[in-house]
């Protein structure tokens, strides 16, 4: 009996290198010769990086994509909340198009589809089950693309068995490619479960030209950060490794910066509150740090192979990191060489102890690994050849 064929083809980025190494060199596709391509992409938000991680992400990938020579469009309703806190305007390249409602601009989507190359929705957006319904409808032979930025929720919703707002009843079987910010087995799940018929990595990433080395900020300066938004899920992990050092250390100065902190927040007398920080400011809060802490959403962590892109812009600022422990962490930072992995209070007082030669060293390591593997431009390269993958599938690295 033939062994049953693979429902989903996985590829993974070290898959892909794989299959290009082996190639003969005029059969491997080239970047530098690929054609220019438009994009049309249906999104969550890239307009405010106000309580999500989208825009911050979008905006990086959106400059390396222009800078490359492609060209976006890029749909985004325009919501009160995001309108409110609004960072972003327009970005080289390309367009940004704020709707209020979906069928304000349905035409407009349905003839920016008829010149794109590649078509993307993506996790959280607000009309994603209609743009889905579009790309399989019009009449165009752009690449048609799921970029899941949020796997481990994707996933958990399925498994509870709650309804996932941005996926239709077909699931993902209408794509021609699946990428997911989260790797591990999570690639494989959302096969089983959604019916992908293509799954790859996108993992997260910084931009260097916003993230990098600037001076201290008085007002920023700290013994240890955390910056994020927000989330109840990670509330025991950071009242472990954050509060609980806190508490331990009252002469010891702390800060958190972020949105949607509650009023019932356990402050203590040694941390201070920055709300919502811009994008355009966080180099400064991490470059006031001496150490910074990165905890991972309990979804995230779960599933593993999840960086958080706060990882990464620590990293690109030179900020020796502390984090929680997750399946996968090794293949992005090496642990007491990268970055200090804490599963205690205690570890992240030891953390904090270490000499400035040891932080120092270990955010060396950590910046030079970051910048050279996970950068907006080494993603849009990555994006890039997944695209070509689908055109050429003779260049496909599929599992036997």
């Amino acid at each position: 009996m033939s062994a049953p064929r693979r429902v989903c083809s996985t590829i993974s980025a070290l898959a892909e290198r794989r299959a290009f190494a082996g190639a003969s060199p005029c059969a491997r596709p080239c970047v530098a010769m690929m054609n220019l391509m438009r994009f049309v992409i249906f999104g969550l938000t890239v307009s405010s990086s106000w309580g999500n991680g989208h825009a911050t992400l979008w905006r990086g990938l959106w400059r390396a994509l222009a800078a490359r020579g492609h060209h976006i469009v890029f749909f985004e309703r325009d919501v009160p909340y995001y309108a409110e806190h609004r960072d972003v305007h327009e970005l080289p390249g390309g367009e940004l198009l704020l709707y209020r409602e979906w069928n304000d601009i349905a035409a407009r989507a349905k003839r920016e589809l008829q010149d794109a190359d590649a078509a993307i929705v993506t996790s959280y957006c607000p009309d994603g089950i209609a743009a889905a319904e579009l790309l399989v409808q019009a009449t165009h032979s752009a690449v048609k693309v799921f970029y899941d930025m949020d796997t481990p929720a994707t996933l958990e919703n399925l498994q509870e068995g709650r309804a996932v707002p941005y996926i239709g009843p077909r699931g993902l079987r209408d794509f021609d490619l699946v990428l997911s910010y989260t790797g591990g087995r999570s690639l494989d799940d959302l096969c089983t479960l959604l019916g992908a018929p293509r799954v790859a990595t996108l993992y997260g990433h910084v931009d260097p030209q916003l993230h990098r080395r600037v001076p201290p900020i008085s007002g920023y300066r700290c013994e240890l950060s955390y910056l994020g938004t927000y989330a109840a899920d990670r509330q025991a992990a950071l009242e472990a490794l954050f509060i609980e050092p806190a508490r331990q250390l009252p002469d010891a100065s702390f800060v958190i910066g972020g949105a949607q902190y509650p009023a019932d927040f356990p402050w203590t007398a040694n941390i201070r509150f920055v709300r919502h920080l811009p994008p355009a400011e966080h180099p400064a809060f991490f470059c006031s740090s001496r150490l910074t802490l990165s905890v991972t959403r309990r979804a995230m962590a779960l599933n593993g192979y999840c960086p958080s892109g706060r990882l990464f812009e620590a990293a690109a600022c030179g900020t020796p990191i502390v984090s929680d422990d997750w399946p996968g962490l090794q293949d992005f930072l090496e642990p007491g060489r990268e970055i200090v992995v804490a599963r205690t209070a205690q570890d992240t007082i030891a953390a904090m102890q270490m000499s400035d030669s040891q932080l120092q060293r270990i955010a060396a390591d950590a910046r030079e690994r970051v910048l050279s593997e996970h950068t907006s431009e080494r993603r849009a390269a990555e994006l890039e050849r997944l695209l070509e993958d689908v055109r050429h599938p003779e260049f496909t690295a599929t599992d036997p």
